[in-house]
């Protein structure tokens, strides 16, 4: 005999209702009732799920549970009771893709106890219309205090071989080309994972609210049965806990398009609420500074004669930002002992060549915001006895934003790895620290984004996959690579790729550039868009606070900065207008008054067509467009592009050429 839990359809306004005998059935659905998830609970005390789309099984009997340290496994259940509710709200976010969020979903809250001892564990699945999440909740009981997880049993078992887009996975970067085939051909990746199957329906599989636990990448165990694969301690062991303890939801979005997948929220509203009671302080930015001019080997990091950050540059910086609409500055390598991290100089001492105070006054009196640089070098012991010194200055001194740096291929100095519970709680910790000296956060070598800037919004943004940097120092990234971003790293969360490359072959600096060593650079490396496609990428690579990435130099007197100028990364709301993973995305992002557009497509030129349906009705818009010129081409000709301006409606169509590599930005301002 089975008992079966069968998540079915479920009347709107459903309350918490509870079911005290095993062989009642259950009936719940996502809001809309596409999506439906079947527990099974065998004779033998295994407990699978089952995932519908309508009629259509898209996740066949998966297993679920644990292997611990010195306990055994719980795998074998015998069914306590479950509850039901129906949760409808929407919250307002400090700032996002779309400030508005709605939060309805249908939940399932199921008890369960060891078959063999009366150790208990509980699952609460929540379906949203656009995917669903599940989580492990070990409740406070006598029959278990601490425990050592040395292994996580969730399997997700798909129905069909779909196509599939994936990077390798290890457990300390995420920098890696992304890959395309099918399902079966994958090993062990990263997520989130994101799926194609035959007639369109798209999945991604990722987590929401990684706390106090090791991040999940999936290994393939059979055809297309992956599995959860943590992270794991310097000791070989996952996670080390002691109830009550709660694992980060297990996500599946679902969507009929690509470009629903991209515009869904479940990641994010998986997610506990804001905990910060004051956020006037957190504000969404552009910035600028010294920095790309050092992976192109113009300047360095280190003190020297090619030195970057000076006095004398970081205040010309200031004065341009300021001149141009930049909210902020970065200035990478103004600290001394560059190469010694982990040391109080790498932090808090300037350089020889560079007056902090003077620096930090100068920008405030242009209203201009400092971005600070903490490189750790993953000496996170060293960092952590620092770092309540060096917010405090930086709080005294003005500075409100910290990029940090985590660069350490082998993992952290101590023995652990970026991906780990070790990391993730060192992560956490200095969003804390962060938030209570009104700091906002842009992390490099991060663990990935699981939504938490719901939860922490002084979280802005992080790097989490390879970006731009890559560009100026290696064969770069592809015009499709970027093409799939969006569709996969982006829709775990915010990245700091940075785009807004102009000089796109480098020629300006030919012949002053210099590799890691000090030697002239010979190699012909080069970004892989046109000009047009860097301002697209402003909007398409989302991120709160935004960087125009190329060298100030670059940007003097360049008509096509008016962009970059104009733009305010401050969205009140997105619309994914089309898109497919790897090829091309239309999107456009609203602010008050005024609509962005981006249009972006891979190493294929095509036609974009765009309905502008979402511009209020009865209202004219004054466009500005920055397309590609009708001869451009990312390798014979990227630079060329062309400016028009024409007035539109809600009852216009936009069709744009755009050239292989290409894309178009446009800002739609109406006209009062």
């Amino acid at each position: 005999m089975r008992f079966i839990l069968i998540l079915l359809s479920s009347l709107l306004g459903l309350s918490l209702t509870s079911c005290g005998t095993a062989e009642k059935n259950l009936s719940v659905s996502s809001p809309d009732k596409q999506t439906q998830i079947q527990l099974q609970l065998a004779d033998n005390g295994e407990l699978t799920y089952q995932i519908m789309r309508g009629q259509q099984v898209i996740v066949k009997p998966s297993q679920l549970g644990f292997e611990f340290v010195k306990q055994p496994a719980l795998t074998q259940f015998q069914l306590l009771d479950s509850q039901m509710r129906s949760h409808q709200s929407s919250w307002q976010a400090v700032w996002g893709e779309r400030k508005q969020i709605k939060q309805n979903y249908n939940e399932l809250f199921v008890l369960l106890q060891d078959k063999h001892s009366q150790r208990k564990l509980n699952l609460r699945f929540r379906l949203f219309d656009d995917g669903l999440g599940f989580r492990y909740e070990f409740p406070q009981q006598a029959a278990m205090s601490k425990f050592v997880i040395t292994d996580e049993k969730t399997q997700f078992n798909l129905a069909e071989n779909m196509q599939t887009w994936w990077i390798e996975a290890d457990y300390n970067s995420y920098e890696k080309p992304y890959q395309t085939s099918e399902l079966n051909k994958i090993k062990h990746v990263q997520t989130p994972l994101t799926m194609r199957g035959q007639d369109g329906l798209h999945l991604s599989i990722h987590e929401a609210a990684l706390t106090d636990y090791a991040s999940m990448s999936l290994v393939r165990t059979n055809d297309t049965v992956l599995e959860a694969e943590l992270a794991p301690w310097a000791d070989g062991t996952k996670v080390k806990a002691q109830v009550p303890f709660q694992t980060p939801w297990r996500t599946i979005q679902i969507a009929d398009s690509a470009a629903k997948l991209v515009e869904s929220d479940l990641i994010i509203n998986l997610n506990e609420p804001n905990k910060l009671a004051d956020t006037s302080w957190i504000k969404p930015m552009k910035f600028m500074g010294i920095w790309w001019e050092i992976h192109l080997g113009i300047h360095t990091w280190k003190e020297g004669p090619r030195h970057g950050a000076t006095t004398e540059r970081a205040m010309a910086y200031i004065d341009f930002a300021a001149e141009n609409n930049i909210e902020a500055v970065l200035f990478e390598g103004w600290n001394k002992g560059w190469e010694q991290w982990g040391t109080r100089e790498a932090y808090v001492v300037p350089t020889d060549d560079f007056d902090l105070a003077k620096v930090a006054n100068h920008a405030k009196s242009k209203g201009v915001v400092i971005v600070g640089h903490n490189e750790t070098g993953g000496n996170i012991e060293a960092y952590e006895s620092h770092v309540d010194e060096i917010f405090s200055i930086y709080s005294e001194l003005g500075i409100n934003v910290v990029k940090t740096g985590y660069v350490a291929e082998q993992g952290f100095a101590n023995g652990e790895n970026h991906h780990g519970q070790f990391a993730v709680n060192h992560y956490r910790k200095i969003v804390e620290l962060a938030a209570k000296y009104k700091i906002m956060l842009n992390v490099h070598e991060p663990v990935k984004d699981t939504g938490i800037r719901r939860t922490y919004p002084n979280m802005m943004t992080r790097e989490g996959a390879r970006g731009g940097e890559w560009n100026a120092w290696s064969a770069g990234n592809s015009p499709d690579y970027t093409m799939i971003l969006p569709f996969t790293r982006l829709l775990a969360g915010p990245m700091d790729y940075t785009p807004g490359v102009f000089d796109i072959d480098y020629s300006n600096f030919a012949g002053k550039r210099y590799d890691w060593w000090g030697n002239p650079q010979k190699s012909e490396y080069r970004v892989h868009t046109t000009l047009a496609r860097q301002l697209a990428n402003m909007l398409v690579l989302y991120s709160p606070i935004q960087m125009a990435a190329d060298v100030m130099e670059n940007y003097q007197g360049h008509p096509t900065f008016e962009f970059i100028r104009q733009l305010n990364v401050d969205f009140d709301d997105s619309k994914i207008l089309a898109g497919e993973v790897g090829e091309y995305i239309y999107l456009a992002r609203q602010t008050g008054d005024t609509w962005y557009i981006g249009l972006a497509t891979n190493s294929q030129s095509r036609l974009a067509q765009i309905e502008l349906d979402f511009l209020d009705a009865n209202a004219t818009y004054q466009a500005q467009i920055f397309k590609d010129a009708a001869d451009a081409h990312y390798q014979t000709n990227p630079e060329a592009y062309v400016i028009e301006q024409q007035q539109l409606t809600q009852q216009d169509k936009l069709s744009i050429n755009l050239a292989a590599g290409g894309g178009a930005a446009i800002i739609l301002q109406k006209v009062k």
